[in-house]
């Protein structure tokens, strides 16, 4: 029960705009006054710093986070919303569910991804949850006289995280949290959720996916609702179906004309991919051996991919090594397949041979981040600074705000001996996760170090002074509040 009242909360609090908001009446163009976008990203970024710093099962993976953001952007450019900077991430987590949180982030749990039986599938519960976003649910919930709740909510959501990796939260605090007449207020909630029905299902066709996958997916999972009684999926608990529901996106799927559409490579892969991490490695080498000595399988690509990471997993490389050979002969294009290979390398102590593999794969597909990550990484295991730092440097000036190569720039000036420049990577790599008091600390260290010539303290005083006037505006808007 504790378990599925901390779910409950925690869905209820990261899918404000589906739940906790429904009880009040439409703000209709009211909404944006009464909670401006600028603090709708606030709370957002809030949150989803939170996530990442503090829940274990936040998925840093470059690969599937690339997918993810390939796939929503795809879907948000058929929004026809222009506030919202949209971020999409996914959550280790088993379960069935995804969460739209102000400021258009947008999370997916790793068990919705393997549970769609297709692309479309999964492209219709990601437009469901834009359209959240794009119809201000969160704002139009917030009336004025109730805008000292959201630094609430953001704390309690906050402590809802930390009890992800902590069971001795107090379940007095979560009750507390869901005292405002939760259960008088699901039944409202019916009207946003037909709202992002209807708006989801125009983004999901303006994209170019079958409508049908978003009827399929909410059917099955009714299904699953009436099976498991009260142990349904958790989309179910924040996004309350009705027959009513699924009836209206089927009848609306009939009335187009009808459209098949393939799974992208990138889908087939990261799905085996997320399955080959799942379990026990000897649990995962067992499925994928089975699916390839039966042929019982979606995509030959995507199972001999699997298999080769399964094996990888069990550190069983000589048979990584025989699934990625199979891999090749289907001459299946992919930068995933490149890492892969590079992987197997280094896991075996074959840095060469790996940096062979990504310098070789970077000029084909060079908007794909993990080769670039993997190459750097490896130079770095390598002792070969100056050419991860030049490679770093040149990235950073199309991606200033990519916080892995911050990260980077920051180890590599670390392994030279350059403490002025390492400080002042961290502090960037700080100030992008939204810590600034340790960004300032790493500044005033830099300023600290005896290896700095006059142009970089100039750069660093004067990046210390933006971040300490950005920070004493942060403390000056909270006390505000």
């Amino acid at each position: 029960m504790a378990v599925k009242l901390r779910a409950l909360a925690l869905s209820l609090l990261m899918c404000g705009p589906l739940a906790l908001a429904d009880g009040l009446p439409d703000l209709g163009e009211s909404s944006q006054a009464d909670l401006p976008p600028h603090m709708e990203r606030r709370i957002g970024e809030g949150i989803v710093r939170d996530i990442r710093l503090r829940d274990p099962a936040y998925v840093d993976d470059p690969e599937i986070q690339a997918y993810l953001s390939q796939l929503g952007n795809r879907l948000t450019a058929q929004s026809g919303d222009a506030r919202n900077d949209f971020e999409f991430f996914a959550v280790r987590d088993n379960t069935l569910n995804a969460f739209a949180l102000p400021g258009g982030f947008i999370g997916v749990h790793t068990g919705l991804i393997l549970a769609a039986q297709s692309e479309s599938e999964l492209a219709g519960v990601l437009s469901h949850e834009i359209a959240h976003v794009t119809q201000r649910h969160m704002a139009r919930m917030v009336g004025k006289q109730n805008q000292a709740q959201v630094a609430q909510w953001l704390a309690l959501a906050v402590a809802i995280l930390g009890s992800r990796s902590n069971s001795n939260i107090s379940q007095g605090a979560l009750a507390a949290g869901m005292a405002a007449g939760i259960q008088t207020q699901l039944h409202y909630s019916r009207d946003f959720e037909r709202e992002a029905d209807r708006v989801g299902f125009q983004i999901l066709e303006n994209a170019g996916f079958d409508v049908r996958g978003m009827s399929s997916f909410f059917e099955r999972l009714q299904k699953f609702g009436r099976l498991y009684e009260n142990n349904a999926p958790d989309y179910l608990l924040t996004h309350p179906l009705t027959t009513e529901r699924i009836s209206d996106m089927a009848n609306r799927a009939q009335q187009r004309p009808y459209r098949q559409v393939a799974d992208s490579l990138e889908f087939q892969l990261v799905r085996a991919k997320l399955k080959a991490e799942s379990g026990s490695a000897a649990d995962a080498v067992t499925s994928f051996q089975s699916q390839v000595s039966e042929k019982k399988y979606a995509s030959a690509v995507a199972a001999y991919y699997g298999l080769a990471r399964a094996q990888l997993r069990a550190r069983n490389f000589a048979a990584a090594e025989k699934a990625l050979e199979e891999l090749r002969r289907l001459k299946v294009a992919s930068p995933m397949v490149e890492t892969l290979a590079g992987e197997i390398k280094e896991a075996q102590g074959d840095n060469r041979a790996a940096l062979h593999i990504y310098r070789e794969a970077r000029p084909r597909y060079p908007r794909h981040r993990a080769l670039t990550y993997a190459l750097v990484e490896t130079l770095l295991a390598d002792k070969q600074m100056d050419e991860a730092l030049k490679i770093t440097s040149a990235e950073l000036q199309n991606h200033p705000s990519d916080q892995a190569l911050h990260g980077l720039q920051a180890k590599a000036y670390a392994l030279m001996g350059k403490r002025l420049q390492q400080h002042r990577a961290l502090a960037e790599l700080y100030a992008l996760r939204g810590q600034l008091p340790a960004a300032i600390e790493q500044l005033e260290l830099a300023q600290k170090a005896k290896d700095g010539d006059f142009y970089e303290l100039s750069a660093v005083d004067s990046r210390l002074r933006e971040l300490r006037a950005r920070y004493a505006e942060e403390m000056k808007e909270t006390k505000q509040r």
